[in-house]
């Protein structure tokens, strides 16, 4: 058996959040914290109790340290993190907001040390995971690190091992949105649950309504897609089932970055555990909704005793038999 349940990779880079609200430019005071998708979500699963290692690199420089050192600390294994001394670490700065809208993010991360990921950056040894996490990001980095991308999920999928995709769109690191939707569907056929959202699924697909983008997904070789719908919950279409999940009402939104992965998290974690898929929605709606009732990209997520009592039941059997 593995000593790893799952493998998270991508870009995680140091983030600066404004301590007052306003113009970015005018803020003159940032608390430090790190940012990115695969890491919100490999920490997030880390607190739940999974062993969780991640695939990256970071540049020689304090920032790299500051990025390594967090997620060490939140039990995430970075052994396998390649230090970059030609290349920095990226970071980004984010806007305060006080009524629950998405906060302004401008990004420093072009020629990144995490945009050289390569194949040559896969360990062997973190293919024997008992899942794959992987999101839209890496891939709209180089083109080394799609192919990164590509070959992670593949071989990862022929070896059985369950394999889960959220595309987390970034259009303004793409060539062109014609590029971008060709590749993430691409990226998204090699993945047994996928997890758009709603937006997302639209722009990828052509399709307005959540059962038929669910369903363009289910062609294209996905066991279960869930589709994220905001406050209004979740929809979710496997080759047996569907339906729609309700949201979990919030009295007061504080920060809306995070919640998808949150989700992310949620969905994971259940179906790791064997919880069925209708279940696992249902946890990843709870967990979502703690996301956006903190300050930060991934200091909402729960730990395992903060998990209410339907969500809390674990067993480590396979949820699923995955096809290779």
């Amino acid at each position: 058996m593995s000593e790893i349940d799952i493998l998270s990779f991508g870009e995680t880079m140091a983030m600066f959040v404004a301590e007052q609200a306003g113009d970015l430019a005018s803020v003159g005071q940032f608390h430090k914290r790190i940012a990115g998708a695969d890491s919100n979500v490999a920490i997030g699963l880390s607190r739940l109790g999974f062993k969780v290692a991640w695939l990256s690199r970071v540049g020689a420089d304090s920032l790299g340290r500051f990025v390594i050192d967090t997620l060490e600390k939140e039990g995430v294994d970075c052994r396998h993190v390649d230090i970059d001394t030609a290349h920095p670490t990226g970071f980004q700065l984010k806007s305060r907001t006080e009524d629950g809208s998405d906060p302004a993010v401008e990004y420093f991360r072009r020629g990144s040390a995490a945009s050289h990921l390569s194949p040559h950056s896969i360990v062997p040894q973190l293919l024997n995971a008992r899942h794959l996490h992987a999101t839209g990001i890496p891939p709209a980095l180089s083109e080394t690190a799609r192919q990164m991308s590509f070959e992670l999920m593949t071989r990862m999928r022929e070896a059985g091992r369950s394999v889960s995709f959220d595309p987390n769109l970034r259009p303004s690191l793409w060539a062109s949105e014609q590029q971008m939707i060709s590749e993430i569907n691409r990226l998204a056929a090699l993945a047994h649950w996928v997890l758009p959202g709603l937006s997302e699924g639209r722009l990828l697909t052509g399709f307005d309504d959540p059962a038929d983008i669910a369903a363009f997904y289910l062609d294209q070789g996905a066991e279960a897609v869930a589709i994220k719908l905001g406050p209004h919950g979740a929809y979710y279409r496997t080759q047996q089932d569907q339906g729609f999940v309700a949201g979990v009402p919030v009295q007061t939104v504080i920060d809306t970055v995070g919640a998808g992965d949150g989700f992310a998290v949620g969905m994971i974690s259940a179906l790791l555990e064997n919880h069925s898929f209708a279940d696992a929605v249902q946890r990843a709606n709870w967990i979502g909704s703690r996301a956006v009732q903190s300050r930060g990209d991934m200091e909402g997520l729960p730990t395992r005793a903060e998990l209410p009592p339907p969500f809390a039941a674990r067993s480590y059997a396979p949820a699923w038999e995955c096809s290779p």
